[in-house]
């Protein structure tokens, strides 16, 4: 089942930018809104950690 989010874009002088409206952390930009569109999938996916495995540890530290 696929997971239906909002994409809130705009174009600046040279690229697209856009962020995800139910997860503002998760921004990204294209040349195009086509390649945007694929690059807030890719960054969505890397934020939901779909790729870490059972046992995973975490740990709190200073930013």
């Amino acid at each position: 089942m696929q997971r239906r989010l909002t994409l809130i874009y705009w174009k600046s002088d040279q690229f697209w930018l856009g962020k995800l409206q139910e997860y503002p952390e998760i921004m990204t930009q294209g040349e195009t809104l086509e390649e945007l569109e694929e690059n807030i999938r890719d960054a969505y996916l890397l934020m939901m950690a779909d790729d870490v495995p059972d046992g995973y540890q975490t740990k709190e530290i200073a930013i």
